[in-house]
């Protein structure tokens, strides 16, 4: 695949963004520990309410040229049920969302409360911006607000960590489950029928198949038939992503799936030139660096690589920071049987370089390394980390079952940065195979470490985020970097660098597989916060003016439906 290629296109794509006011970074805090805003009038106070202008608006727009009547006849169909899921997603981070936004009475705070899909700020540790609003239960609405963890470990109930379930206090006041379907049975049935009307106008059998089948889980909480049938489709234009499927909002246990949506303008050829290097998993698999036994499964075949061009986020994929990759399915069983699937949102991936990563290499990475800041090793480092999502192992060496669940509330932080430092480690093994020949392997590694403080400036609730900070804290300690004091910028160091992406990676597989919640605690306790020193340079980019994230205009008017 030509990388070269892939920034012509991509600086094609008609994106508009207006600038953003200074505002300060986010102080990266523990979010166990958030306290309420300060009256109003205080410091502090202030200090929060410039925060709402930390996002940089893009517009969400795409050529839809090449579809077909129908197709674009289908679309806002996708997107009226990708809005069921975002209302649905309000339920299970907050509450009623309607009487919630409707008592906030400045624009301004009122639409931060709407990026952020309730009163606490994302990409500040969950801190509380709304007066009185206190701290954000651990478990958002998954749970009883009094529940704790040891009255859930301690209920004998089969299937109390499972991903489509609340848990709901009785009659009696215990504990009881409540499945999705039933829970939120009208909006859900309202969905599936959008689904069913939007397969009754797509062309390509296969998306038919997975539209229908989607339809019948979200009625039924059993998402694996769709999985299968989503792993299936190679030649749809139009692509939706829909249902419960990421569990980081579940920050008690990790265990709870929370509503989501994409809808998203495949681009054919360029997925196409992709798809090659999802052929390389099982091979690369074989190359970890790590003892045979945690690298013994090996990844589905089926996997591939795909382009996209999203026009809509809805639900716990808009909150706060925003996708600019997505790997699914999560579903272990589907990704032995058949991969996973990759895909690269091409717009938001650009809007994010531009707008973000390229301001911050130029106020924090040396001026002689700054040449090596390039939208093709941004676009590589995205894309390999989402495949690395497939190496490794699903399921620990101890019989605690898979590691998603021995993890509990750090199982995503640590996947997340296992597939940053995989991906980063399959770059150096393909170009060392001769299959990436574009640039050089210093650009990867400069982009990388840019790429790190843009992640860190999420926060410690977010699992990316969280991820960064122990990447950051390992590579310091193994000197893979290293500080000018006059001119607070950072250098990489090539040869440590390389040591360190191996030794990260063994260190996160050999985790994962051990299965050993106690030692995965240990660790991230360690080495997932921010220092004095990094944060001085995080309150630098904020004095600076630069974004934190992105938000869309988005939906039928913007494509011109």
């Amino acid at each position: 695949m030509n990388l070269t290629r892939l920034t012509l296109i991509a600086t094609l794509l008609v994106l508009t963004a207006c600038q953003q006011a200074e505002s300060p970074a986010p102080a990266v805090l523990d979010g166990a520990t958030a306290e309420p805003v300060e009256q109003p009038g205080s410091d502090a106070t202030l200090e929060r309410a410039s925060r709402f202008d930390i996002y940089a608006t893009v517009r969400l727009t795409a050529d839809l040229g090449h579809l077909s009547e129908r197709q674009k006849q289908m679309i806002p169909l996708l997107i009226d049920a990708s809005k069921i899921m975002d209302g649905l997603f309000w339920q299970q981070s907050w509450g009623d969302m309607k009487d919630f936004l409707d008592g906030i009475e400045d624009p301004a705070t009122r639409r931060f409360a709407e990026i952020n899909y309730g009163p606490w700020d994302r990409l500040a540790a969950d801190q509380p911006f709304i007066e009185s609003a206190g701290h954000k239960p651990l478990g958002a609405q998954f749970y009883p607000t009094d529940m704790s963890k040891e009255e859930f470990e301690a209920w004998d109930q089969i299937g109390k960590d499972g991903l489509y379930s609340l848990v709901r206090r009785g009659q009696d006041g215990g504990l009881e489950l409540v499945p999705y379907h039933l829970a939120y049975a009208e909006e859900l049935k309202h969905a599936a029928a959008l689904l069913r009307e939007a397969a009754g106008l797509a062309d390509d059998e296969e998306f038919v198949n997975y539209l229908q089948m989607r339809a019948t889980a979200l009625e039924s909480d059993d998402y694996q038939p769709s999985d299968m049938a989503w792993m299936d489709m190679k030649n749809n234009p139009v692509e939706l992503v829909i249902g419960p499927i990421e569990t980081y909002e579940d920050q008690l246990f990790g265990y709870r799936a929370a509503f989501e949506a994409y809808v998203l303008i495949k681009d054919l050829a360029w997925s196409e030139r992709l798809a090659r290097f999802a052929t390389f998993l099982p091979e690369l698999q074989q190359d970890l660096p790590v003892a045979d036994e945690y690298k013994r499964e090996v990844p589905g075949s089926d996997a591939d690589l795909n382009a996209y061009d999203v026009v809509y986020y809805a639900g716990h994929s808009n909150a706060g920071s925003k996708t600019i990759a997505i790997n699914l399915p999560n579903d272990e069983e589907v990704q032995l049987a058949k991969g996973t699937r990759r895909l690269q949102l091409k717009n938001a991936m650009l809007a994010k370089y531009e707008q973000i990563l390229v301001p911050i290499s130029e106020l924090l990475i040396a001026p002689d390394q700054r040449q090596h800041i390039t939208f093709d090793s941004f676009f590589g480092n995205t894309m390999f980390h989402e495949v690395a999502h497939g190496l490794g192992i699903k399921n620990t060496l101890n019989g605690q079952g898979t590691v998603r669940r021995a993890m509990k509330e750090h199982a995503s932080a640590l996947e997340e940065g296992k597939a940053d430092i995989l991906g980063l480690y399959m770059v150096q093994k393909l170009r060392e195979k001769g299959e990436i020949t574009e640039g050089q392997l210093k650009d990867d590694y400069v982009t990388f470490m840019a790429g790190i403080f843009r992640s860190i400036r999420f926060g410690a609730t977010s699992a990316h985020g969280k991820a960064n900070m122990i990447r950051f804290n390992f590579f310091a300690q193994a000197g893979a970097f290293s500080r000018d004091e006059a001119s607070g910028t950072y250098r990489v160091n090539i040869p440590q660098f390389e040591q360190a992406v191996k030794d990260l990676s063994s260190k996160l597989l050999t985790l994962q597989g051990n299965g050993d919640y106690a030692a995965v605690d240990a660790f991230v306790a360690e080495m997932g916060n921010v220092g004095p020193g990094l944060q001085a340079d995080l309150d630098r980019l904020a004095d600076a003016g630069i974004p934190v994230d992105i938000v869309f205009e988005q939906g039928t008017q913007v494509l011109g439906l």
